[in-house]
């Protein structure tokens, strides 16, 4: 594959995308496409919804194509006070496409009005389409035309409303008193029942019954509230239906009454095993909105807390993988090695799981004395464990017989699902957003990206994970060597807030400082985007500022959401037993999902 990385030339690849909107506009006219500068990194371009189909199907047939459905969602354009010259909208939607082959995104966007939201579907292009339009029409009521199950995905089906809506209240207080009484209850309990004629699925054929059986939305294989309803013929899965939305959380729309600063805590908890891997995107492209540059120093003690943390959610999700297939004893040691990475994380940070420590143009405190006698400690003792847990559970026989060849895709179909992280680099693809599009200043650090042999099973993507662990110990030693001198944050009025000595001394530094904590930044007006490669795939953050206090639209795309779309398409024909070791190599939580 020729593929066009970013060390090869930054030229190139712009050239490349102005080639291309200009073959856009020469096929399809000006009158109808409209080019959006932004500080995302690639072109947005409105185009009229007439023309989607057209347009996807032409971005899906170029040369080097952009065939990967990265996002979707909408915009309710209606309080935005700076829109610049863009066209005239109620609400938008946006598709975000990336072309592996070129290493290169496109955005196009479909302005709508509020008595005309309809819109085609792209489900023949994109299958990974059909649950970001589900999601997308019960937030914003938003028609996707012959889309085959337009029905609410994360919101129970009784719910009114559409909630990432301006004029929908973003506090709980701000709604009616919530009662469940009888009828109520009733009524919810059937709307849970599930009726498989809905899903055009046939309760039996000529020779059978099938039978209907749930998996969860409580049950311990399923890694979280997460519900998955099985069409059986004996033990043999016909077909299936996730089932999600069971802890929903609204992250998204929190963002809109949170300030930037006081939004990054609520970042640490969308995946809440990464802890501050999470903070990572939403606060690089808060920077890129500001124009915001951070100290070498900063950067390394991120990657350093990121790494940190890969290795954590790692363990958790080695160990109890292999807890599903039935060998509980790693389990616990994990348990123990996740302690020390914690210890570590406390002594940097003063807390565990969910630190909120990255800050707007740096980190919240510079590195504790000591911290690198705990972490060279923990780089002697974490090699020694993996061997432990590859030479006594990942190459038993009856673990390798249970997973390898289960639930099994190529690399084209990882790409229609819209796979990230370990699943698509199981097919061969070593796409890691730390090597193709580095940030932070992962380009300053030696590691490689483990690959599988072009089919992606259960088995491998367990064992890439245990590889990734290795990568990630190389990363932490060159931290631990290297850590630069310097600031810890960046200069600059919109950052952490300045120094205790400046604003008892300098009148301007206490206006900020007071600004800053009582009000909150004022961001430019612009929109940017930032990709990271998490702990479970590619996490992102889509902002949008209106010049404001808080974000106008903040769009969180989180990789455990397609992943589970992709269930159904990789799991029919095969056992239930099978589906359990599936869901274990999936690397998911519900956190994650829901957001």
């Amino acid at each position: 594959m020729d593929v066009i990385k970013k060390n090869d030339s930054l030229d190139i690849k712009k050239k490349s995308e102005d080639l291309l909107i200009n073959q856009l506009f020469d096929v399809f006219g000006n009158k109808l496409l409209h080019f959006q500068i932004a500080h995302t990194g690639f072109p947005i371009i409105w185009i009229d919804r007439s023309l989607l189909l057209k347009i996807g199907f032409f971005l899906y047939n170029v040369p080097r194509p952009y065939n990967f459905l990265f996002d979707l969602h909408g915009v309710d354009e209606r309080l935005r006070q700076f829109r610049n010259d863009l066209p005239k909208a109620d609400f938008s939607v946006f598709y975000h496409l990336i072309s592996i082959e070129r290493n290169s995104d496109i955005m196009l966007k479909i302005p709508l009005l509020e008595h005309d939201l309809n819109v085609s579907t792209l489900i023949s292009l994109f299958p990974n389409s059909n649950w970001y339009e589900r999601e997308t029409w019960e937030m914003f009521g938003i028609v996707f035309e012959k889309h085959p199950n337009l029905t609410r995905l994360i919101m129970p089906h009784s719910w009114k409303g559409h909630p990432l809506r301006k004029n929908y209240p973003a506090r709980a207080t701000d709604l009616e008193s919530f009662f469940l009484n009888e009828k109520k209850e009733d009524l919810e309990m059937d709307n849970l029942k599930f009726r498989p004629e809905l899903w055009g699925m046939k309760r039996k054929n000529k020779n059978v019954d099938f039978m209907f059986l749930n998996l969860g939305p409580n049950h311990p294989s399923a890694h979280g509230a997460f519900r998955i309803v099985l069409q059986l013929d004996g033990e043999k899965i016909v077909d299936c239906v996730p089932d999600i939305g069971y802890h929903h959380r609204g992250a998204e729309k929190m963002a809109e009454r949170q300030t930037w600063h006081s939004y990054i805590p609520y970042t640490d908890r969308i995946e809440y095993l990464g802890g501050c891997v999470n903070e990572m995107p939403y606060v690089l492209a808060i920077e890129k909105l500001s124009g915001i540059c951070v100290p070498e120093k900063a950067e390394v003690i991120r990657i350093m807390l990121s790494e940190l943390f890969r290795i954590n959610s790692h363990l958790l999700y080695i160990s109890t993988f292999i807890q599903d297939v039935g060998c509980m004893t790693p389990v616990f040691f994990a348990f123990t090695d996740r302690q020390k990475i914690y210890d570590l994380i406390e002594a940097i940070t003063g807390a565990r799981m969910h630190p909120a420590w990255f800050r707007i143009g740096g980190v919240a405190q510079d590195l504790p004395k000591g911290w690198n006698i705990l972490l060279k400690e923990f780089l002697i003792w974490m090699p020694k464990r993996l061997k432990y847990y590859i030479k006594m559970s990942l190459k038993n026989s009856i673990l390798i017989h249970r997973s390898k060849g289960i639930a099994e895709y190529n690399q084209k179909d990882a790409i229609k699902w819209g796979v990230t992280g370990a699943g698509l680099r199981a097919t061969g693809l070593d796409f890691d957003v730390r090597k193709w599009r580095p940030y932070s200043g992962y380009q300053n650090f030696v590691f490689d990206v483990p690959i599988g042999n072009g089919i992606s099973d259960s088995y491998t993507r367990v064992m890439i994970k245990v590889e990734e662990i290795y990568q990630s110990l190389i990363i932490l030693e060159q931290c631990l060597k290297n850590m630069p001198l310097g600031p810890f944050k960046s200069d600059h009025p919109l950052t952490t807030p300045p120094s205790k000595d400046d604003v008892l001394k300098n009148i301007d530094s206490m206006i900020t400082h007071f600004l800053q904590v009582s009000w909150g930044p004022v961001m430019p007006i612009n929109e940017s985007f930032q990709m990271i490669e998490a702990t479970k795939g590619i996490n992102s953050y889509y902002l949008i500022s209106d010049g404001g206090t808080m974000s106008y639209r903040t769009r969180i795309r989180t990789p455990s959401f397609p992943h589970l779309q992709q269930i159904p398409s990789v799991i029919r024909g095969s056992l239930i037993s099978d589906l359990i070791v599936y869901l274990g190599s999936i690397d998911f939580v519900m956190s994650d999902v829901d957001r």
